[in-house]
């Protein structure tokens, strides 16, 4: 966990708004009250909500509590679907076979959720060959992608490349 957590002792504010072990609000009690409840239940008086006004504490097991919160945090990570934006390079002169691959490709990463950048890579002359010739091969590729995208950054040319991004279509 990134913030401290405080408990028994270490809890500096004097009226907490207590929550019981079983869950039920016991209502704004002082720190001592509330110690005393937490020993006599042989728990902890975790602070919760430190920030809150009366600062929010809870009656439980400390350990138990940790290991709960840290649980819950594991599955919100796997919940959570991270995108990456994948390049895919291709130069003038590819073969229709290596564009079909390349364009099966990024069907499947488009598929997937993922972002995908298409780098018609500009080497030696064909950095200067005419805009017109590179923009039609680019639209060859995306042409033939197989799967529902939409252009999330238009085409643009850069010194040595000219790309395109595409992401899937909501």
């Amino acid at each position: 966990m990134a913030q401290k957590i405080n408990i028994n002792n270490n809890i500096r504010s004097l009226k907490l708004r207590v929550i019981g072990h079983n869950g039920e609000n016991l209502g704004v009690l002082t720190k001592d009250e509330s110690l005393a409840k937490a020993k006599a239940l042989g728990l902890d008086l975790i602070e919760v909500s430190p920030h809150a006004d009366p600062p929010v504490a809870r009656i439980a097991d400390y350990g138990k509590y940790t290991y709960e919160t840290s649980k819950k945090l594991k599955e919100v990570k796997s919940k959570a679907h991270s995108t990456e934006t994948k390049t895919v390079q291709i130069s003038v002169s590819i073969s229709d076979n290596d564009l079909m691959m390349k364009a099966r490709k990024t069907a499947e990463w488009i598929n997937e959720g993922h972002r995908v950048k298409i780098d018609l890579q500009l080497k030696g002359r064909t950095k200067y060959m005419d805009e017109k010739f590179l923009r039609e091969r680019m639209n060859r590729i995306l042409a033939i992608v197989p799967a529902d995208y939409k252009i999330a950054e238009p085409l643009k040319k850069v010194p040595k490349s000219m790309m395109v991004v595409l992401e899937k279509s909501k």
